[in-house]
């Protein structure tokens, strides 16, 4: 008689498969907009942990977003920590100079999706990056142009850092501009936020960050207390890069 007794309680706390999945296609995120309300125009690249798509808003054609997916495939633990980190990021920061994160949107649970939603972060648009600019040969940079980026560049890393956030990986590729000579930091998956321990304990951060070419030499000798140095040895990378047109320490090996 007992085990039966077990069984049967258990029944009743296990949603089934099919519960599950029409659990998940039914469930409304109250604070996140449906997809459906921009359009696909072109896919423009690959970030940190997923595609990017150059859309419009249906309701105003003229205004262009950057819709970069999350990427859920290898979750098992529900929400990408790495994208939840981006996202909590992007939400403090408001800066002429920084890529401003307008809202997240995400595509209903279906059958044809593994009863998987899609989550979407929706920016502003950027019709240029640093390094496609640097690599076109009819794009020239004057001193003064070169100034003005370099200048912008500053600005928004001073911003971040003041906000205590370390962006991690400073490139080209990662420097945005607008077609009004607007530069905007961009891809923040690799930020994090940082803080000068009160105990006077060294920070235990990660040295596997920034692009090989743009890593500073405290990273490569193994230091794990860092801060915003790191951005400011990428900003200088950059910098020489505007005349040389291409990363100016482009080693193979760390």
């Amino acid at each position: 008689m007992q085990p039966r007794e077990k069984t049967h309680s258990h029944s009743h706390s296990v949603m089934t498969l099919k519960e599950k999945e029409k659990y998940i296609v039914n469930f409304k995120f109250p604070f996140c907009d449906d997809t459906a309300k921009y359009e696909k125009v072109a896919k423009i690249g690959q970030g940190t942990f997923g595609e990017v798509f150059k859309a419009k808003e249906k309701a105003n054609p003229k205004k262009l977003v950057a819709m970069k997916k999350v990427l859920m495939d290898n979750e098992k633990e529900g929400f990408p920590i790495t994208a939840l980190r981006e996202i909590r990021i992007l939400q403090r920061l408001k800066h002429e100079n920084v890529v401003n994160l307008i809202e997240i949107c995400h595509k209903r649970a279906s059958q044809q999706n593994k009863c998987l939603s899609t989550f979407y972060l929706i920016s502003e648009f950027c019709e240029h990056d640093l390094a496609g600019l640097l690599s076109n040969i009819n794009v020239k940079f004057n001193l003064g142009e070169i100034k003005k980026v370099m200048q912008q560049l500053l600005n928004g890393l001073y911003y971040i850092h003041s906000n205590k956030i370390l962006h991690r990986d400073m490139k080209a590729a990662n420097v945005f501009i607008t077609k009004n000579g607007v530069l905007k930091l961009a891809d923040f998956g690799l930020a994090r936020a940082f803080s000068a321990n009160k105990n006077g304990q060294p920070n235990r951060f990660t040295n596997r960050v920034v692009t090989l070419w743009y890593r500073p030499p405290e990273l490569l000798l193994g230091e794990r207390n860092y801060g915003p140095p790191v951005d400011l040895w990428g900003a200088g990378c950059i910098m020489a890069e505007m005349w040389t047109r291409s990363p100016i320490m482009q080693g193979n090996t760390e």
